[in-house]
């Protein structure tokens, strides 16, 4: 396969009990768990177990995890997001001009492995080790690579990529899932995976300690919202870049000029005005929150939003002084059964295949969340010991009338919180199905004015866009991201996988 085009048009799908994840094999595993007599929660777990295995390009044992979760009455958060070690002082990085991409020195403690053994104990109704059933046999007996992951392996890791369909084992892998399965999560932070980890880290140079991954705890946290075109938009707040969605949704609110067509280039430009001016407040202000001077009800505070609305303009693009944005590697998976329950939860390893460390005899991957951090003196996001950095990751949700109505998420980086406020531009102000809206053609706003944009807008748009002074970089085919959504109906559900990836929405 050499290109991952495809003719969209998917059909969603309808159910009592729906999984939607970027990967069938994924999807099956929480389908699975529905019909063993779970709920959203356990089919969630075991989904993003199995995506560990299926689809090592966006995820892994070693990455993260952020959740919301609907329980039926209230919506909770979940940060499982690692700190770093207590060695990395903005000393230790003092000598370099940015924040390491590979390597032990881009490693923040893991946080997937808690999130799991989290929303077990709290919720689950299945035993936490039958979670792992369909990923242990996936990996022991192998599994065919979907082209979306041989494409993206090729992209991040050619000289060892497979091609579409070969056969995949991982064995190791196998083995260390089962160690985590059976020691309820013990020995992936306190028993012998951690110790081989923490000798693999020390023996490269790398200051990760036993201490560092001992200590960690998972950090259940109160979503924050806001109300748009009818609904309350629910994001997780920092150090995730939820607050970002929030704040353009803020902005767009308070645009003033004439409605235009969705595909419009004054439309787009509008969304792309207002996503703009909050990633450029988001990353001079957001971090882990205890180091944040402003709080996020202070970077949603009215006044805050009406003086930056202002400065926007309806036929010219602002200038911002230029930011270095991440970039992504990742999977999103939402789940919702016939009690009422859903989880919105996104995981990864942060740029592929993480840090492209080796753990022999493990078959583990790590996260490369670290790069992360800036060397800026008094950021908030700048590094040091036992802080959390800056994250990408943002599960949504969405309520009406204090009762679920979504869950939603984009998953690429710096793209996700754009890529939602696009999604829910479609889906309440224009009243698109599900299916639709996570289908049509995006754009993602970059560094120094570039906009990456997808085929399938209007001629008219690219050069109304032009003129009105973005650097358009127009890509071939649809690749930006990819979602999932659940929207709960008067009966049951409505599910929609993005075919930007291999992901498929499955429900009963």
């Amino acid at each position: 396969m050499t290109s991952v085009a495809r003719q969209l048009g998917r059909s969603p799908v309808y159910a009592q009990n729906v999984v939607a994840t970027s990967h069938p094999l994924a999807t099956a595993a929480g389908i699975e768990a529905l019909r063993a007599g779970g709920n959203a929660i356990d089919a969630a777990i075991a989904a993003a177990i199995t995506l560990t295995v299926v689809e090592p390009t966006g995820n892994g044992v070693g990455g993260d995890t952020l959740a919301q979760i609907w329980t039926g009455d209230r919506l909770y958060g979940l940060n499982a997001s690692g700190r770093s070690p207590k060695a990395w002082t903005p000393e230790r990085f003092a000598h370099i001009p940015q924040m390491p991409k590979r390597g032990w020195d881009s490693v923040t403690v893991p946080g997937a492995v808690s999130a799991w053994v989290a929303l077990s104990d709290r919720w689950g109704q299945l035993p936490f080790a039958q979670l792992f059933k369909e990923a242990i046999r996936h990996a022991e007996e192998g599994f065919a690579i979907a082209p979306h992951v041989a494409y993206w392996w090729r992209f991040y890791a050619p000289k060892t990529a497979p091609t579409v369909g070969h056969w995949q084992r991982n064995p190791e892998l196998a083995q260390s899932l089962r160690q985590i399965a059976d020691s309820h999560g013990e020995a992936f932070y306190r028993g012998d995976l951690a110790q081989q980890a923490i000798a693999a880290a020390q023996a490269a140079g790398g200051s990760q300690t036993l201490a560092d991954w001992a200590e960690h705890q998972v950090e259940w946290v109160e979503p924050f919202s806001v109300s748009y075109s009818g609904a309350e938009v629910w994001a997780l707040p920092p150090n995730s870049q939820g607050m970002i969605t929030l704040i353009a949704l803020e902005l767009l609110k308070r645009w003033h000029g004439p409605e235009s067509a969705s595909e419009s280039g004054a439309n787009q430009h509008r969304l792309l005005e207002v996503v703009r001016a909050a990633l450029d407040l988001g990353y001079r202000e957001l971090g882990d929150l205890a180091w944040m001077p402003l709080t996020p009800a202070e970077l949603l505070d009215s006044k805050r939003l009406d003086r930056l609305a202002a400065t926007l303009k309806p036929t010219t693009a602002a200038i911002y002084r230029p930011q270095v944005t991440p970039t992504g590697g990742t999977v999103y998976l939402c789940t919702a059964d016939a009690q009422g329950r859903m989880v919105s939860l996104i995981q990864s390893n942060y740029q592929g295949f993480g840090a492209r460390v080796e753990v022999p005899g493990t078959g583990l991957t790590f996260n490369n969340r670290g790069a992360c951090f800036v060397l800026t003196p008094e950021h908030p996001n700048q590094v040091g010991p036992q802080k959390r950095p800056f994250h990408t990751l943002t599960p949504g949700f969405l309520t009406r009338n204090g009762q679920a109505l979504a869950a939603f998420g984009i998953m690429g980086g710096p793209l996700q919180s754009q890529a939602q406020v696009q999604l829910l531009h479609r889906l309440l102000d224009r009243g698109e199905n599900v299916q639709a809206a996570i289908e049509a053609p995006r754009w993602e706003a970059q560094s120094h004015g570039r906009v990456r944009i997808e085929p399938g807008f209007p001629a008219t748009t690219y050069a109304s866009l032009t003129r009105r002074g973005h650097r358009l970089e127009r890509l071939t085919e649809p690749r930006l991201g990819g979602g999932q959504i659940i929207w709960r109906q008067p009966q049951g559900y409505v599910a929609a996988s993005d075919p930007r990836k291999d992901g498929q929405a499955s429900g009963f």
